[in-house]
């Protein structure tokens, strides 16, 4: 029996101690900085705050879900001479890439056109989709930083739109974006931005685009 107690003795005196529960290192002390919310962008706090609610009043709408807003911006490089040559997609690839702070999706034939040389599935593009908080961001910087360096600009026109309330603008070249080197530029490159909305109709579309900041003509 002694032998028993002893050897249970050893084996309790072997175990590591038991951590304090209320140790400094263990528990965070009360005044501990918790991580800090993602700041919003300020164009999407100026919809939540403001554009928002002068939709609801311009629009008549009754219900806040109802007012329309963006859904999805989509930028589309294409480049016709890829057909001739497929390493003419790689520039195009890596200037979207600096322009959008995203990695670009290659743009691909959905069929063969002989007339034009172009085979299903050859590469003809580059393009790139925003949504949320990334969204608000490059339609900030498109309204107020680009399309203000456009040479001789006077607004962008209101006949843009596809009838179901999403609006397409067409830039021809990449230089207007401050991101891109001018030095290191091959070749001008147009694209399209299609801004897909939540509006049921163009007038909805453009007066939403217009709060936001779109700088239609007069």
């Amino acid at each position: 029996m002694v032998d028993e107690q002893k050897k249970a003795e050893q084996q309790k005196k072997a175990r590591p101690p038991k951590a304090d529960k209320g140790h400094a290192e263990d528990k965070p002390s009360a005044g501990a900085p918790r991580h800090a919310a993602k700041e919003r962008p300020r164009l999407r706090a100026r919809f939540e705050k403001e554009v928002s609610a002068a939709l609801m009043k311009e629009l008549d709408a009754k219900n806040p879900m109802a007012v329309p807003r963006l859904h999805k911006i989509v930028v589309n490089m294409g480049v016709g001479e890829a057909t001739q040559n497929a390493k003419l997609i790689d520039p195009a690839v890596n200037e979207l890439g600096q322009i959008t702070g995203q990695k670009p999706v290659t743009t691909r034939a959905k069929k063969s056109i002989a007339a034009f040389k172009v085979r299903e599935g050859m590469p003809i593009g580059a393009m790139v989709t925003w949504r949320g908080d990334r969204m608000y961001e490059f339609f900030d910087r498109l309204v107020s930083i680009v399309l203000p360096r456009v040479r001789d600009f006077r607004g962008v026109s209101t006949k843009s739109f596809d009838g179901r309330g999403n609006y397409t603008l067409g830039l021809h070249d990449q230089l207007i974006f401050p991101e891109i080197d001018y030095a290191k530029v091959d070749k001008l490159k147009g694209m399209n931005v299609t801004i897909v909305t939540t509006a049921r109709s163009d007038d909805q579309a453009r007066s939403l685009l217009k709060h936001l900041g779109m700088p239609f003509r007069a």
